[in-house]
């Protein structure tokens, strides 16, 4: 957060008048977030803040400021009693003592003693000066909090200035810090001191007082930022993006609808030669995105969502939000991805589980179902998992692949494909 520029009049604060005080204040008024007239009302309640403090009450005072001139005066009102009959020294003062102050005036009149800065004594003096520059850093704060708050879901730019464990700090051109969250870092992502760094505010918290503006290059709306920046018919509006899900730094997919017929909102937001997404690729570490032509009709949508992979049929089930697909079997890795990243991707853009079924001649193989009463339920799940929901699909891959895709133990799968051999020999 912006620093208090350090105050120079510091030690001679308590040999100042009022007027001396206030344009000592003026002077960084520049550096913050507050105008003349703000900081003339802050300095009146911190004024205020000190009577009450060292008189009980500030009822019996008046404080006159002139925001144009930088001035403030404190009047002290006490009522004019006559000599002999002084009760309270705050709230009176006998007529001998009124006279001094103005020679015409009477008893039951208010006599208004002007108070001097000198006057409240060292401490309560650099009390005042601590609850000015509190209020200045509160209304400084809260009004970064306001503006950023605002903005959240916003690109944002800003210079690392220093790394730590488990956050990176940026300034951006306000002076105002951001916290970029190891969490919130694309995994590849490797920043040094005063490299420029892009994010979209995910959120703005108070902590200590402070607020504290969370950054993020994880957040899917990173994404849709930067796609809002480069693909200029999305800026236009007249592609429009429907939906974005990721995987940070492995895999992305993106739906898009053109309000133009003769705009290919696939082919513009790729571009020549993948000219346009390829900087949105590097942005964030090579990220593998998949741009997917949005549609009403959910079946060719999930078609769409699988890419590359080639669907055979597709069975859904809008109750549970289900859909069973099959596909030949050279596509059946293709559907499920590295790492499974496309098909769980797929479901999320899509809003359905999706299961991946080989499609097969039911005459030259047996569904792994079929097994239930010599193979346990749970490993056959596991193979389903995979794709492999049948016999066949489970010998034609090794034991190796099967215990890197599955985790299963080699004796385990093994076993499964001695029980899966006997039924073809």
């Amino acid at each position: 957060m912006k620093g208090l520029r350090p105050f120079i009049f510091y030690k001679k604060f308590i040999n100042m008048d009022t007027a001396a005080i206030i344009e000592s204040f003026l002077e960084f008024k520049d550096d913050k977030n507050i105008d003349r007239i703000t900081l003339m009302g802050l300095l009146e309640q911190s004024f205020r803040s000190l009577l009450i403090k060292q008189y009980g009450s500030d009822e019996n005072f008046d404080i006159v400021v002139n925001a144009n001139k930088g001035d403030i005066q404190i009047f002290h009102n006490k009522l004019i009693v006559e000599d002999g009959k002084l009760e309270d020294d705050h709230t009176e003062i006998c007529l001998s003592d009124a006279l001094e102050v103005e020679s015409d005036f009477e008893v039951g009149e208010i006599c208004a003693i002007e108070k001097k800065i000198q006057d409240f004594g060292r401490r309560a003096i650099q009390t005042l000066k601590q609850n000015l520059i509190s209020k200045v850093l509160e209304h400084d704060y809260e009004i970064i909090h306001k503006s950023y708050k605002d903005r959240v879901d916003e690109i944002i730019s800003g210079d690392v200035h220093h790394i730590r464990h488990r956050e990176i700090i940026l300034i951006d051109e306000n002076d105002t810090e951001l916290i970029l969250p190891r969490d919130e870092q694309v995994p590849s992502d490797f920043f040094r001191k005063g490299d420029t760094v892009r994010a979209v505010i995910k959120e703005v918290l108070f902590s200590k007082g402070k607020p504290r503006i969370i950054i993020s290059r994880t957040s899917p709306s990173f994404l849709e930022r930067l796609f809002e920046l480069e693909i200029p018919e999305i800026a236009d509006g007249l592609i429009v993006i429907k939906n974005v899900k990721r995987i940070p730094g492995e895999k992305a997919k993106v739906s898009v609808e053109s309000y133009d017929e003769r705009i290919d909102p696939v082919g513009a937001c790729v571009g020549m030669k993948g000219s346009r997404i390829h900087s949105i690729v590097r942005e964030l570490g090579n990220e593998n995105i998949d741009v997917i032509n949005y549609t009403d009709n959910l079946k060719l949508f999930i078609s769409r969502s699988l890419s590359p992979a080639k669907i055979t049929s597709i069975q859904i089930d809008d109750e549970n939000k289900k859909a069973d697909v099959y596909l030949k079997i050279d596509q059946v890795s293709l559907a499920i991805g590295k790492g499974g990243y496309n098909i769980r991707l797929a479901g999320q853009l899509t809003g359905y589980e999706i299961d991946v079924y080989r499609d097969i001649d039911e005459d030259e193989d047996v569904a792994l179902a079929e097994f239930s009463d010599e193979i346990d339920e749970w490993i056959i799940d596991v193979f389903k998992s995979i794709g492999c929901d049948t016999a066949k699909s489970v010998l034609e891959l090794g034991v190796e692949e099967l215990s890197k895709r599955t985790d299963l133990e080699e004796e385990t799968i093994t076993e499964v494909q001695n029980i899966l051999k006997a039924e073809f020999e």
